[in-house]
């Protein structure tokens, strides 16, 4: 019986913001931040939350220690009306965590996977898969115990009738190893950013790398962040542009927020075209904020600043 729109698997941490730092660590010295945020992190997180924000049900599939940050995480995720009954606590392993120093449109990120590397696809059954239309992965080079086989779990799903896509996120070992001609056939939309993009497909430009791949891919949209998202389908390469904000706070989780709107699109069977123009508004609209998830109160709130911050009208 399905229960919900979308099944989200990930990783699952809590972030550590750092704002208004003044400069750059060194070895062996000190510097200061003058603004820290503890708050939900995690790619996986900010989608679902988001997503579920804009009115779709959302339940989420993820590997907790048993402390203080897994608290967090679980009632920061249920505050948002994620449903969390798949979402395991271990006392073998501690909760994951991300330091984020922001530094005006950059950051750089140092993460401790903790228990999210120990999620293998052994702990999803097909009654998980079976309760939602549509299985969303992201982070997978984060995901030990699910990359491996992630393969078999998208065939799975796909064997199942559920509509899937994928955000890779970054690759922090840089080996950027996916078995694109076995995976993506099984991925009905395929969710990078640019560099990810073109990191992943060996390639320097979007157009070789599309080459590339066009002949096993489905649905391929490309994040670009102030250049707006690209998408490639049926052979033809379209491009969107971005909703701009002047006043951007920072950008934490503005991909997954772009994720979140093009996704609350795709399952209700909107135009692609229309699924990319609701995935950019929404990575503004997190940029309104600090962290990922601040900015998605409920509908009726995103909505007011769809219109008035971008005249935009979900």
């Amino acid at each position: 019986m399905i229960s919900f729109d979308v099944l989200v698997i990930g990783e699952l941490n809590v972030d550590i913001i750092l704002d208004d730092i003044k400069g750059f660590p060194m070895i062996g010295k000190e510097i200061l931040a003058s603004e820290l945020n503890v708050v939900l992190g995690s790619s996986s997180a900010i989608f679902a939350s988001n997503l579920s924000s804009l009115g779709k049900s959302v339940a989420m599939v993820g590997l907790l220690g048993e402390d203080s940050f897994a608290d967090l995480i679980k009632k920061s995720l249920q505050n948002k009306k994620v449903n969390t009954d798949f979402v395991v606590t271990t006392k073998k392993y501690s909760t994951g965590l991300t330091i984020v120093m922001n530094y005006g449109m950059d950051r750089a990120n140092v993460t401790f996977p903790g228990a999210m590397e120990h999620l293998s696809t052994a702990d999803i059954t097909d009654e998980m898969l079976l309760s939602s239309k549509h299985l969303h992965l992201s982070s997978i080079f984060l995901q030990k115990g699910i990359k491996n086989e992630a393969i078999e779990l998208f065939k799975r799903a796909k064997k199942l009738g559920l509509k899937t896509s994928m955000d890779p996120q970054w690759d922090p070992a840089e080996n950027w190893d996916l078995e694109l001609e076995q995976l993506l056939p099984h991925i009905d939309i395929w969710m990078p950013n640019v560099m990810e993009f073109k990191n992943i497909t060996g390639t320097d430009t979007i157009s070789a790398g599309i080459e590339k791949i066009k002949n096993y891919s489905n649905c391929v949209v490309i994040k670009d962040g102030v250049h707006g998202a690209h998408l490639w389908e049926k052979g033809k390469l379209t491009s969107k542009p971005a909703f701009l904000n002047s006043k951007v706070v920072d950008c934490i989780g503005a991909g997954d927020s772009f994720d979140a709107g093009f996704i609350s699109e795709f399952v209700k069977g909107s135009s692609l075209d229309r699924c990319v123009e609701v995935g950019n508004v929404m990575g503004a609209i997190n940029t309104l904020e600090p962290g990922g998830t601040a900015a998605f109160e409920n509908i009726e709130s995103v909505r007011i600043k769809a219109q008035e911050k971008f005249e935009f009208t979900l």
